[in-house]
């Protein structure tokens, strides 16, 4: 075998061994030793090469001296980074704490996708939730108000936000029902990602474990992780309608579980949960003493007649944190405006919240001119109604999808009740599927068609996709055609 660097080599001894990248992290798994999902699809590109005990783990699975893959990490050039491995200079490494971590949504076949536009190709995009090129505007007393007040937006405001904005968002949680909710207790970001990640930094010491639906919205696993916590994902099931299986969030939580995540409306099914499903996540919550914390940043782009409720809202005893913003429901998702809500029983949550302020006041505050939208945003025409009822766009294109989808042999999927997300299952025998993300690819290079595969959102099997219905119909027929003949051939 030619020592054509660590990527083509781990390739050759993977195929050799009739190894996936899934089937080299179960064996692994099998031996005592754990490898990360992006972690070792890094390696396979070439875009990282493994320190030495990752490398000792990896020869060990695939039967060779680890000094065949040392040499092969020193032959020629380095092409996942382009640049020459000169002789006595060291490498500047990742940290650790990314070696679990994964955001497939912009992912290996994004990058790929990228790659492939800068050659010429174009490519069409079903991989995120972004609402503003696919043709959907920002309401025009949004775009007037901010630029009415941006010379009012030149400075910091307090680290939790504005006065105007955090009146707002206290006032729109009373009217979800939200318990016990003061204007100190809201706290504006940059996105609700950014307040994911201070949530679960305040929260998580060595070793605590967080409960995290799958499939889930991939940053949750990530912010978990990079705390340095656990992330313990419990079961949606998909025959269910996607709502959370009891029996298995129970069986996992242990004495280290301090918290409990739900995405309500969900990203990728789309899923609702009803009142029965929620009372049901309290009643879980209370008997174990679990904080909750829910994602519900889709809850104003709900169809079919369904209801959002807000779990805070039959929770007034546990200490809860509730996430929501502008960026969907107002088709903003740049300008950066996402918020927090605590409630409940604050008392038990003292020492925490002080820990949450501190890290709001470090990164001083959120965008301000984003933040002088929110009242406008939240107490204005609600245009977003309008694209959520038939003969709206997102209604209609949700419908279209869904039909079309299922109409396709071996592929189904559940209708999603909200966002703008459906997460269809593939058959694995008919495909022969056991990777994926080399679905991904492979449907990439033959449609430029770009999907992110499940395994980005932490589901488990190789047989579920998501896809993002923001495109006119007139697209989304394109693409599903394209994807129907492809996979009249498709095996892997």
């Amino acid at each position: 075998m030619e020592s054509t660097g660590l990527s083509d080599t781990l390739r050759q001894l993977m195929e050799a061994r009739g190894l996936t990248q899934a089937g080299l992290i179960q064996q692994a798994a099998a031996m005592g030793y754990s490898l990360g999902k992006s972690q070792v699809s890094q390696y396979v590109s070439g875009k990282v090469l493994p320190r030495r005990d990752a490398m000792e783990v990896l020869a060990q699975v695939l039967g060779v001296e680890a000094d065949v893959l040392a040499a092969a990490c020193e032959g020629g050039r380095d092409e996942g980074r382009g640049q020459e491995r000169t002789a006595g200079m060291g490498q500047i490494k990742k940290s650790r704490k990314l070696d679990n971590v994964l955001y497939d949504v912009r992912g290996p076949v994004v990058e790929e996708a990228e790659r492939m536009e800068r050659a010429g190709a174009s490519i069409l995009k079903l991989n995120i939730g972004n609402p503003a090129p696919f043709g959907f505007r920002a309401p025009d007393e949004v775009v007037f108000d901010m630029a009415d007040q941006l010379v009012d937006c030149e400075g910091y405001s307090s680290s939790k936000g504005l006065f105007s904005a955090r009146k707002a968002i206290m006032q729109y949680s009373q009217i979800k029902g939200i318990p016990s909710v003061t204007i100190d207790d809201v706290y504006t970001g940059n996105g609700v990602s950014e307040l994911i990640n201070l949530c679960m930094s305040a929260l998580l010491d060595s070793g605590d474990e967080v409960l995290v639906p799958s499939p889930d919205y991939p940053l949750w696993t990530a912010c978990v992780t990079l705390a340095g916590g656990t992330p313990v994902h419990y079961v949606c099931d998909e025959e269910a309608g996607w709502y959370p299986d009891m029996d298995d969030i129970r069986s996992k939580i242990t004495r280290r579980t301090k918290a409990l995540v739900i995405i309500n409306p969900n990203n990728p099914t789309g899923a609702v949960y009803p009142r029965e499903v929620l009372q049901q996540l309290v009643d879980i919550a209370r008997e174990f003493d679990l904080a909750v914390f829910s994602d519900e940043i889709y809850d104003r782009l709900c169809m079919d007649g369904c209801e959002h409720i807000s779990i805070a809202s039959m929770a007034p005893d546990l200490f809860c944190v509730t996430f929501s913003g502008l960026s969907k429901s107002h088709m903003v998702a740049g300008y950066r405006v996402g918020w927090m809500v605590l409630s409940g029983n604050k008392a038990r949550a003292r020492d925490y919240i002080l820990g949450l302020n501190m890290l709001c006041n470090m990164r001083m505050c959120s965008n301000v001119p984003g933040q002088s939208i929110v009242q406008t945003s939240l107490w204005g025409h609600q245009s977003v109604n309008d694209y959520i009822v038939p003969g709206g766009r997102i209604y209609d294109q949700r419908n279209f999808v869904y039909e079309a989808l299922n109409a396709i042999p071996g592929v189904s999927a559940v209708k999603p009740s909200a966002a703008f997300y459906i997460f269809p299952k593939l058959d694995v025998r008919r495909f022969n599927i056991t990777d994926d993300e080399r679905f991904a690819f492979d449907l990439l290079h033959e449609t430029k068609i770009l999907v992110v595969p499940g395994r980005g959102f932490n589901w488990a099997k190789p047989d579920h996709f998501r896809v993002v219905y923001l495109p006119r119909i007139e697209d989304l027929s394109v693409a599903v055609r394209k994807l129907e003949a492809f996979l009249a051939h498709y095996r892997q």
